[in-house]
C-alpha cells in the first residue's frame, strides 16, 4: 500500500512537472517555432539521427586518437565539422563514422553557400529598398512633389537651389536613376520613392504628414481632382498645391480642399501680356519670382518673424525705413494669421500695422544682403 501510494506521488509529480513545462512560454515558443518551420524540424532531426548513428557505428572501437564515444563527442565533431573549423580532436575511425563525416562535410559545404546566397539576396534588397526609396525619410517642413515630369523638375530644381528639402514621389521606375543623378550633391535634402500615385500606404514613407505642402501633380484636371479629394481622405490637414490646365477651375480646386489652386496659362498669359504693355514691368516681375543666380539680382523673399527677429512689435513704418537703410531692401507687405489659422496677406499696408510674432514678412533683397538679414531675422527664408 504504501509503495502503491508512493509511486503515485512520484508519478504524479513528474507527470504534473512535465505538464508544467511544456506550458511554459519558453517550450510554446520552442514548439510553436517548429511547427511553423518545418524544413527547420526536418533539418534538425536528421541532423540528430546522424549523430546517433556516428555515436553507434563508433562507440567501443578503441584507437590510438581520440574516438567518438558520447553524445557530447558526436555534437562536438558535428558542429566544428559544419563550421569547417575542423580541430582534429575527434575523428570517426569506422567507414560508417568516416561515410557520415563526409556527409556532414558536403553539408558544410552546402551551408556556407546557402548563407552567402542569403546574405547576397539580403544585400541586394537592402540596397534595392534604399534606391527605391522604401526605407522612408524623417524630413520635416518638407515639400511632396506628387507624379514627376518636367514641369515639376523645374519646380524642384528653385526648391533645392535656397536649400528646401523636397520629397519626390514617381511611378516611373526609370525616372529614380535619373533624378538621383540631377539631385546628386543634394542627397541630404532630397528624398525619392518609387511608388504607384494612389498608393497613399506607401506614399506615407515620404513622412507626408510632417510636409508643411503637397504639389499634385498628376495629368489632367479632373485626374488631379478626384486625386485631391481621395488623398484628402487620407491626410485632411495637409496643405495641397496644384497647376491646373482650365483656370476656371479655381473655385472648385478650392472647394476640394486645395489650399493654392494655380494655372500656369493664366500665369503665362498675364506675363506675356505684361511684356507687350510694359515689357520692363514684366521683366522686373518675372526675376523676382525666380531664385537669384548671383549676388547682384534681386528676388522677393518670405521670412517668418520669430520672437529674436529685432522689428517684432515695431511699427511696419519704422521697420520699412530701417530695413532700406541698413540692408539696402525693400519691406513689400505682412502676411498675418487669421482667426481660422489661415494666413492674410497684407500688400503695401498701413504704416501703423504692427510686425508682431508669427507673422511672415515679405523683402526685396539680393544674395549680398541675404546673410544680413538672416542675422537680423534670426531665421532662413520659406515657410515654417
Amino acid at each position: 500500500m504504501k509503495r502503491g501510494l508512493l509511486f503515485f506521488i512520484v508519478f504524479h509529480s513528474f507527470y504534473f512537472s512535465q505538464a508544467r513545462l511544456l506550458q511554459s512560454p519558453l517550450m510554446k515558443s520552442i514548439i510553436k517555432f517548429f511547427k511553423n518551420n518545418l524544413f527547420v524540424t526536418i533539418l534538425a532531426t536528421i541532423y540528430f539521427i546522424l549523430v546517433e548513428l556516428l555515436i553507434y557505428f563508433e562507440r567501443g572501437h578503441e584507437h590510438l586518437g581520440n574516438h567518438i564515444d558520447t553524445q557530447w563527442e558526436g555534437l562536438w565533431y558535428t558542429t566544428v565539422t559544419i563550421a569547417a573549423v575542423g580541430y582534429g580532436d575527434y575523428v570517426p575511425y569506422t567507414t560508417g563514422g568516416k561515410v557520415i563525416g563526409y556527409i556532414f562535410v558536403l553539408a558544410s559545404i552546402f551551408l556556407y553557400g546557402f548563407f552567402i546566397s542569403k546574405l547576397t539576396n539580403y544585400i541586394r534588397i537592402t540596397n534595392e529598398n534604399r534606391k527605391m526609396g522604401y526605407n522612408g525619410t524623417k524630413f520635416k517642413n518638407h515639400t511632396v512633389i506628387i507624379g514627376w515630369d518636367h514641369y515639376a523638375k523645374l519646380v524642384a530644381d528653385q526648391l533645392v537651389s535656397v536649400g528646401q528639402k523636397i520629397a519626390i514621389v514617381t511611378d516611373k521606375k526609370d525616372d529614380i536613376e535619373l533624378i538621383g543623378e540631377h539631385y546628386s550633391k543634394y542627397n541630404k535634402t532630397v528624398f525619392i520613392i518609387f511608388s504607384e500615385l494612389d498608393n497613399f500606404e506607401l506614399i506615407k514613407k515620404t513622412n507626408i504628414e510632417a510636409s508643411k505642402v503637397v504639389f499634385v501633380n498628376v495629368e489632367g484636371d479632373s485626374e488631379k481632382l478626384v486625386y485631391i479629394l481621395n488623398m484628402k481622405k487620407e491626410y485632411p490637414n495637409l496643405k495641397y498645391i496644384v497647376n491646373m490646365d482650365n483656370a476656371d477651375l479655381k473655385e472648385t480646386f478650392k472647394t476640394a480642399g486645395v489650399t493654392y489652386p494655380l494655372s500656369k496659362h493664366d500665369l503665362a498669359s498675364k506675363l506675356m501680356a505684361s511684356y507687350i504693355f510694359e515689357p520692363d514691368v514684366a521683366t522686373l516681375g518675372e526675376e523676382l519670382m525666380t531664385v537669384a543666380d548671383n549676388d547682384f539680382d534681386h528676388d522677393i523673399k518670405q521670412y517668418k518673424v520669430i520672437e529674436t527677429n529685432k522689428y517684432v512689435g515695431q511699427l511696419y513704418n519704422d521697420a520699412f525705413f530701417d530695413i532700406k537703410k541698413n540692408y539696402n531692401s525693400i519691406l513689400l507687405g505682412i502676411s498675418k494669421k487669421k482667426k481660422d489659422g489661415e494666413y492674410q496677406l497684407f500688400k503695401n499696408p498701413a504704416d501703423d500695422i504692427k510686425i508682431e510674432k508669427g507673422d511672415y514678412i515679405l523683402v526685396i533683397t539680393n544674395g549680398l544682403q541675404e546673410g544680413k538679414l538672416f542675422n537680423a531675422f534670426g531665421v532662413e527664408e520659406g515657410i515654417r
